[in-house]
C-alpha cells in the first residue's frame, strides 16, 4: 500500500520510518510512504503556503494553490506507477474520531494521500473540491497534522503480516473485539507485600480456560467502568455472548 504525505515539515517522518518494531513495514515496503513538501509547490519566490483570513481574525490560512498542486504531482505520480487513485485524507479536528475499526480498513486498502494542515487551519474550498474523508485523534487541538499522519502510519504498519514479532498480538490489542484490553503482568510474582503487588493466581495456574474467561472479565471490568459507551455499541453489534451479559450484571456501575 502506498501514502503519500503533504506536509511542510518532510523532516519529521525519516526517523519515524527507521525506529522500532514498525520500520518492518516501511523498510520492506508493505507501506510505501512518498513524502510530499508542501513549499516545493509554492507560487512565488518567497514559498509561500498561506495568508491572512478574509474576514479578518487570528492566524493564517493554508492556501487552495499549493495543495491543489501538490495534489495534481501525487496524483501524477500515482499514475507513472500505475499505482491506485487513493483517497484523500485531512487531519482536523472537526473530522471523525479515527478509530481502530477505520484503522484495519485501511489496513486492508491501497493507502491514502495525507493531507497534514498548519496554521489556522486550510482554505475550506480546497476540502470541498478534493477531500474525501476527515480524521480526528480527538477532542484537543495540535499544530498541526504531522503528528495524527505518524499515529495513522504507525497503527497500519503494525497490523502487516510479518511486523509484530508474534502475529497474533493485535488480535489482543483494546478495540480489536469493541473492548479495552486487559490487565498484564510479567516478573517478578509479587513486588510488595500489599495484594495489588502480586500477579493473579489465576494466571500462575496453567488452567487456559480459567485464564481466558479471567481476562474477558477484566476486559469486561475495564470497559464498563472507563468506556461504558464502547459496552453498549458490542451489545448493538452482537458482540457480547450470554456469558459476557451475566457477568456485566454482577457490576454495580449504573451506566452498563
Amino acid at each position: 500500500m502506498r501514502f503519500d504525505v503533504v506536509t511542510l515539515f518532510p523532516e519529521l517522518f525519516a526517523p519515524f520510518r527507521s525506529t522500532g518494531v514498525t520500520r518492518r513495514a516501511f523498510e520492506g515496503g508493505a507501506v510505501d510512504v512518498r513524502l510530499w513538501s508542501l513549499r516545493d509547490f509554492a507560487g512565488d519566490a518567497y514559498r509561500r503556503v498561506d495568508d491572512r483570513a478574509y474576514g479578518g481574525g487570528p492566524g493564517m490560512v493554508m492556501l487552495v494553490e499549493p495543495l491543489e498542486r501538490a495534489l495534481a504531482g501525487v496524483r501524477a505520480a500515482q499514475a507513472d506507477a500505475e499505482a491506485p487513485r487513493t483517497p484523500v485524507l485531512l487531519f482536523s479536528p472537526a473530522g471523525r474520531p479515527m478509530t481502530q475499526a477505520r484503522v484495519m480498513a485501511l489496513a486492508q486498502g491501497p493507502g491514502a494521500v495525507l493531507v497534514c494542515g498548519r496554521y489556522e487551519g486550510i482554505d475550506q474550498r480546497f476540502i470541498d473540491r478534493h477531500v474525501d474523508e476527515e480524521l480526528s485523534l480527538g477532542d484537543f487541538v495540535l499544530s498541526g497534522g504531522e503528528i495524527p499522519a505518524l499515529a495513522l502510519l504507525d497503527a497500519v504498519a503494525r497490523l502487516q503480516p510479518g511486523v509484530l514479532n508474534d502475529p497474533g498480538s493485535h488480535e489482543q490489542d483494546s478495540f480489536a473485539d469493541g473492548l479495552l484490553d486487559c490487565p498484564h503482568y510479567s516478573r517478578p510474582e509479587r513486588l510488595g507485600p500489599e495484594p495489588r503487588d502480586a500477579v493473579p493466581p489465576v494466571l500462575l495456574s496453567g488452567h487456559h480456560a480459567e485464564i481466558a474467561r479471567w481476562r474477558r472479565q477484566r476486559q469486561l471490568a475495564l470497559t464498563a467502568e472507563r468506556r461504558p459507551d464502547l459496552i453498549a455499541l458490542a451489545r448493538a453489534a452482537g458482540r457480547l455472548s450470554e456469558a459476557d451479559e451475566r457477568f456485566l450484571r454482577t457490576l454495580t456501575s449504573p451506566s452498563i
